[in-house]
């Protein structure tokens, strides 16, 4: 069993690693998947299963603590670890930081849908949150959208945006800080959002024809982060029908009330990898809810073992 450490994670992954073994994982057969979520007093507990057929099986458990960052010292909101089972035989291959991970497989999945459904000559994106995602989310949509030539940041508290935004001009990439989030959306050609919130920051109204909208933060019944306008002018996609509907309020919410049917999602990522579904013109709107699931994990820790292995 090899221990897998964020090190050695950053030792071999990229952005386009991640985004090829997410690719080359939808092109198998869909995975078995299982969730379980425990709550404690705003703290939580996820463990998520998955089993690929054909690739691997896996778990990770991991615990949120949203007040983490605000202690003295900081300490990590998503802290947890990532168990791969050799699909053949059943024993433990090796053991992953699920941090490190979690924000390779996250942002890699946003990217791969990204790279399905953006236009490829996209020029302004919108970053809605400035935590601890905010950054890989942004250097993976760059990376699969080179034409991405500046970053708009918004967030609640405008120093963490303006930090955001230092670190990306420290690295050459022009940045700068909004804060009215309607002007910056119908500014945007990509607009990704990882917040906590439960409650729209995107309206739909206020999108340009030919945007591409990634939704990342919502990941319970009671979040979601864009409107139902923004449901209904787009049409909408998910990376996993079994991690989103009746999971997630991004979709539950709008679903219940009507608004929406599960007809009306137009195809997850193994239907975009494999060209069974996309963008069909340069104008329509596009919307992409990133829900996740264990299987991501799998898929970009299989190929990071291998590659440690030199296999």
């Amino acid at each position: 069993m090899r221990i897998v450490t964020g090190d050695d994670i950053r030792s071999v992954c990229s952005w386009p690693f991640a985004v090829e073994a997410l690719r080359a994982g939808h092109l198998l057969t869909p995975a078995a998947l299982k969730d379980s979520l425990v709550e404690n007093a705003g703290r939580k507990m996820l463990v998520r299963s998955a089993w690929i057929a054909g690739l691997a099986s896996g778990v990770k458990a991991v615990t949120i603590y949203p007040d983490n960052p605000s202690q003295v010292p900081p300490r990590p909101s998503v802290q947890g670890q990532v168990l791969l089972f050799d699909e053949a035989h059943g024993h433990v291959v090796a053991v992953l930081e699920g941090v490190d991970l979690t924000a390779w497989k996250t942002a890699g999945d946003s990217a791969l849908g990204s790279s399905c459904l953006s236009r490829l000559d996209v020029r302004t994106m919108l970053m809605v949150g400035a935590g601890s995602m905010a950054r890989p989310l942004i250097e993976a949509h760059r990376t699969v959208r080179p034409s991405l030539d500046r970053v708009l940041v918004w967030n609640r508290n405008e120093g963490r945006a303006a930090a955001l935004v230092r670190s990306l001009e420290a690295d050459g990439i022009a940045a700068e800080v909004v804060s009215d989030l309607d002007r910056a959306v119908a500014r945007a050609d990509l607009i990704c959002s990882a917040t906590m919130s439960t409650e729209p920051l995107i309206r739909g109204d206020m999108l340009k024809p030919g945007t591409h909208v990634d939704l990342v933060g919502a990941y319970t019944p009671a979040m979601r982060e864009a409107d139902d306008a923004a449901l209904t002018r787009g049409r909408l996609f998910v990376d996993s029908h079994a991690t989103t509907v009746g999971h997630i309020g991004e979709v539950m919410i709008p679903m219940a009330a009507g608004v929406i049917s599960e007809a009306d999602i137009e195809g997850d990522m193994h239907d975009l990898v494999q060209a069974r579904s996309g963008r069909r013109s340069s104008d329509e709107i596009t919307v992409f809810k990133n829900g996740g699931g264990a299987h991501l994990d799998v898929m970009i820790a299989h190929a990071l073992y291998l590659a440690l292995e030199g296999r």
